[in-house]
């Protein structure tokens, strides 16, 4: 019989990230942006704080990188929103508050966290100015998403509907923490609806 061990499979960088952005996202929510130390964050990922520092300079950049995952997160769920719609607004429409709504109630821990930052940031300029760039990368990825869906929406509202996913997206969130179930998908629905009927240019026309 053999006495060789398996060779042990070391996780590969991004694995390493994933592990460090999740633990990081429950440290934060319980412990608070403040209270939370990276030696914290690195013994619930299971690293040294060593490996946490090398893959993220501070906690600032831990949060901008979960912030960034969750941007993915939601460009994704728009392109299937749209692709569920087919070009139909209300389908659209309600495939996309549905979704939006699920993501809030899926991730109330991020919510929990950003929210935190987010007071942080409005009290610190450095820190308000790198969270208004990811916000408006966000709004971007989400155009970017939403014209790639073929919709033959104009511009503008495309410009228009983006940054209403984004900043409603937030509004919702909070209400829903305070009150959960205060907001009802057909309410959101109703908005974005709204909105891609009323602003100036060709309509978005069901498929036959």
């Amino acid at each position: 019989m053999s006495s060789v061990k398996p060779a042990r499979t070391r996780p590969t960088r991004d694995e390493v990230r994933d592990r460090i952005l999740d633990a990081a996202l429950e440290v934060f929510a319980a412990e608070g942006f403040a209270g939370t130390t990276i030696d914290a964050i690195g013994q619930a990922a299971g690293f040294t704080k060593g490996a946490v520092y090398s893959n993220f300079e501070s906690k600032d950049e831990l949060f901008l990188a979960l912030l960034d995952r969750q941007f993915e997160t939601r460009s994704a769920l728009i392109a299937t929103a749209f692709g569920a719609g087919r070009g139909d607004i209300k389908a659209t429409a309600e495939a996309l508050s549905r979704s939006m709504l699920g993501s809030i109630h899926d991730e109330s821990q991020y919510q929990l966290v950003l929210f935190e930052y987010w007071l942080r940031a409005v009290r610190d300029p450095a820190l308000r100015d790198r969270l208004i760039a990811r916000r408006r990368a966000a709004v971007e990825q989400a155009m970017q998403v939403v014209e790639g869906a073929q919709t033959g929406l104009p511009s503008q509202r495309l410009a228009d509907l983006a940054q209403l996913v984004v900043t409603v997206t937030a509004g919702v969130a909070l209400e829903e923490m305070l009150q959960p179930g205060v907001i009802r998908a057909d309410m959101i629905e109703r908005l974005i609806t709204r909105l891609l009927e009323s602003v100036p240019g060709e309509p978005v026309s069901p498929q036959s």
